[in-house]
């Protein structure tokens, strides 16, 4: 239905070439525009201190417009105000979606949005409703300067009191919060090292944004909304009651485990080491910050922050990943066949049968890339197999974790990294939609009986 109104949105104006194009096609030919306008802009000679090359440049734009972090270079000192200027913008448009601000312009100018504008919208909001098009790009901007200004506003405020510049504080506090609620990571200004585990304000302020930032926009609406417990839609209940849960249980963990080790957390007070290990929890789906060194924690702390960057944060927000609620869907899944019911059941709501498809084969491409990302990385580089996966696994879900490696890759496997980074920014079910159209399937076979398992 998408496809075809864009193809009809094309063919009822004369003056337009016969053209087709599916939304995420158009998606994702959006955000190569807007990675090449920023490598333009971060390659003038006043974006940085030192001259890079036109694939630093190219990586950096990559990688601010997916919203990773992944970085070849130190950007804090790398990087003019200016340079940190368009990393915040790409942050920004990559974060919340070019299609929001272009939906916006269109209807603060009074245009009509073409039906080929409305398919794009949609797949964008995942709203099957062209009215609430208009109300969900206005909720989405307001919501995220309210949060934003209200975050920027604490942390200067803390900051300007604690001896650091007005000025300063105030620019810190923007790029900082920027990064937090759109799960960028980035660190564009030399941070304290105690700032994640000592400074109990900048703490809060910082994984407040970031829970806010990856829980979703229809969860805000119901939260800034709705306001009623009772009232929230099913999903946003399972995803909130989810997301405290995985918080909740990657603190007690990664505190448990890494607490006696002398390399990351053991030297800390018993207070300090509970807000390192929120801050990583947090950061894990899908920001990126690194209040302890991945080179230094056990394997199993490591291996419980790759499962948090694979789930992600929720649908239509700032994180990537698989997302929450797949998980969800998958779980219930399990539990029904368990359990031998019919139906996948939530909240007393059955979830349809095309839902629970999508969420296997999310979860079965994502898996795919990362396997094959991880041969060919292991292919071009002889690397400890941790290390490969780990890189593999932050670029698919643009975390941003470089477990100080990314620099040292090879050129094919930045490359690589590069296009994972692109990948995980769209959502591998939408790259398979772009490179293979869906076909409506007119025949209905006879049923087999085939083993699993």
């Amino acid at each position: 239905m998408l496809k075809r109104l864009v193809r009809l949105s094309w063919r009822s104006d004369p003056h337009r070439p016969n053209v087709s194009a599916s939304p995420p096609k158009v998606l994702a030919l959006g955000f190569i525009a807007l990675i090449l306008i920023g490598m333009m802009l971060l390659k003038l000679p006043w974006s940085t201190t030192k001259s890079i090359g036109w694939f630093e440049a190219f990586f950096t734009a990559v990688s601010a417009v997916t919203v990773t972090g992944l970085t070849l270079f130190d950007l804090a000192s790398g990087l003019t105000l200016f340079g940190k200027a368009v990393v915040l913008v790409l942050v920004q448009i990559g974060g919340l979606g070019f299609v929001s601000f272009t939906i916006l312009a269109a209807t603060t100018l009074g245009r009509h949005i073409t039906l080929g504008q409305q398919a794009l919208a949609m797949e964008a909001f995942h709203q099957t409703n062209v009215t609430k098009l208009h109300q969900t790009a206005h909720m989405v901007v307001r919501y995220t300067l309210s949060i934003q200004l209200l975050a920027m506003a604490l942390l200067a405020l803390w900051w300007a009191g604690t001896g650091s510049g007005v000025g300063s504080a105030v620019l810190r506090a923007v790029f900082h919060v920027s990064m937090s609620f759109n799960n960028a990571g980035f660190i564009l200004f030399d941070a304290p090292a105690d700032m994640f585990y000592r400074d109990v304000p900048t703490v809060f302020i910082t994984t407040a944004a970031i829970i806010l930032g990856g829980i979703g926009f229809p969860v805000l609406q119901d939260l800034f909304h709705t306001r009623r417990w009772s009232r929230f839609s099913v999903y946003s209940r399972a995803v909130i009651i989810a997301t405290i849960i995985l918080n909740l249980f990657g603190l007690l963990v990664i505190w448990a485990i890494e607490r006696n080790n002398p390399l990351t957390i053991q030297h800390l007070s018993w207070w300090e080491q509970g807000l390192t290990a929120w801050v990583q929890t947090v950061a894990s789906r899908t920001t990126g910050y690194e209040p302890m060194s991945v080179q230094s924690m056990h394997n199993s702390s490591v291996m419980l922050i790759m499962v948090y960057m694979f789930i992600g944060g929720g649908s239509f927000s700032t994180a990537s990943g698989i997302k929450i609620n797949t998980i969800i869907v998958l779980f219930l899944a399990v539990r029904a066949y368990l359990q031998q019911q019919n139906d996948v059941v939530l909240m007393s709501r059955t979830i349809s049968a095309s839902t629970v498809q999508k969420a296997l084969a999310l979860v079965f491409v994502t898996v795919s890339w990362i396997i094959f990302g991880v041969f060919f990385i292991a292919l071009f580089d002889e690397l400890p197999f941790r290390s490969i996966l780990f890189e593999v696994v932050s670029a698919i879900t643009t975390t941003g974790m470089n477990n100080d490696m990314t620099s040292l890759l090879s050129r094919p496997s930045q490359i690589l990294i590069l296009l994972y980074m692109y990948i995980g920014r769209l959502g591998p079910l939408t790259l398979v939609y772009v490179l293979a159209t869906r076909r409506a399937q007119r025949i209905q076979y006879a049923e087999t009986h085939f083993q699993v398992g």
